[in-house]
């Protein structure tokens, strides 16, 4: 049977993407490498996917002196991770990115292992800045990115199954205000958490409020027309339930809503704690008609109602466009670029 590894790590927006194509890998006995974090515990309910664990290498985005180690643990990582490669001897590797990847793919490269990998973002993050002089194609979920480099290749991102299967009954505040979907991302954000849990009484006049805090960010709050949730595993069934979502803009989130056809108000992490990834893609989104976007030092309870309710009143409108412009076939075309790079083992 063929194989592939699949890497990436450090949030559930790097895992799940190179989930999604498993449904399309039925003929490969599938690995991940990974860490130590996060993907090892998502990946704990995949039994069907070989797990390895490498040490990780992260670049803090402050002045500290643990960078000046990483040299060193990049070294241990790629060593490892070529040890690994050695022991399973795949027809070729799907990168999601992340510093987790990083290793892999130079090792990959050593060992003449083809490696596909994919970027989100509309800018490359760092990793996958470097993982470009390694790999074979670097797929791409907006078109902009692509342009210029004859590596890239437009695809969409990846999506999971799933996520087009959500049961809505599986809440239901019996009156007929629209859901409002509060979403931070896999490990919460605060500033989000902040602004809902501040302005329930606010929220819950216009909106029934289904808000996924971050496990790190629960609070067991009870009241009329609102529910707060660590972690949804099964987050199809919000999705299939809300008619509005308030989100950061990290690419996993933002573009399964765009195939969703769900209007969104984004508020991107500032730069203060990123690289400006979120910025790029959320004022995207604003410009291609898919949502509304405030930055979070602008925002407040009052702009934030003001627009929710604009989305609400052009949500038939917003709706249309994306119905116009959403790409829902990223998967296919990815399997069909690991069958065209696959190398045939013995």
């Amino acid at each position: 049977m063929k194989k592939i590894v699949l890497t990436g790590g450090g949030t559930a927006g790097h895992v799940y993407p190179a989930l999604a194509l498993c449904d399309k890998l039925k003929d490969y006995e599938i690995h991940y490498i990974g860490s130590s974090g996060m993907e090892k515990d998502i990946l704990k309910k995949f039994p069907n996917i070989f797990y390895h664990e490498i040490p990780a290498v992260k670049l803090e985005r402050k002045l500290t002196l643990r960078n000046f180690l990483i040299p060193f643990k990049l070294l241990k990582s790629i060593r490892c991770s070529k040890k690994v490669l050695k022991e399973i001897s795949p027809n070729i590797i799907f990168s999601k990115g992340g510093f987790v990847a990083v290793p892999v793919a130079i090792s990959a490269s050593k060992l003449k292992i083809p490696v596909i990998s994919h970027e989100s973002d509309l800018s490359f993050g760092l990793a996958n800045k470097i993982i470009l002089h390694y790999c074979s194609c670097m797929c791409t979920s907006f078109e902009k990115t692509s342009l210029g480099n004859k590596k890239c290749v437009y695809t969409g991102q990846p999506i999971r199954e799933k996520i087009f299967n959500g049961n809505k009954n599986i809440i239901d505040f019996k009156n007929n205000k629209p859901y409002l979907l509060v979403l931070g991302g896999s490990l919460g954000a605060k500033f989000l958490n902040n602004l809902v849990f501040d302005n329930i009484e606010n929220l819950t006049e216009i909106f029934n409020v289904i808000h996924i805090c971050g496990k790190n960010n629960y609070q067991n709050i009870k009241h009329k027309n609102y529910i707060c949730l660590p972690y949804a595993e099964n987050i199809e069934d919000y999705y299939a339930r809300c008619d509005l979502v308030l989100a950061r803009a990290g690419s996993g989130v933002i573009n399964e809503l765009l195939i969703l056809n769900k209007p969104m108000l984004l508020i991107p992490l500032s730069k203060k704690c990123s690289r400006g990834d979120q910025i790029e893609n959320a004022k995207l989104f604003e410009e291609l008609g898919y949502a509304k976007m405030l930055e979070e030092d602008n925002a407040d309870y009052i702009k934030i109602k003001e627009n929710l309710l604009n989305l609400l009143k052009n949500k038939e409108k917003i709706v249309k466009n994306m119905k116009k412009t959403a790409k829902n076939n990223a998967n296919s075309i990815i399997f069909d670029l690991i069958k065209k790079f696959e190398i045939k083992n013995n």
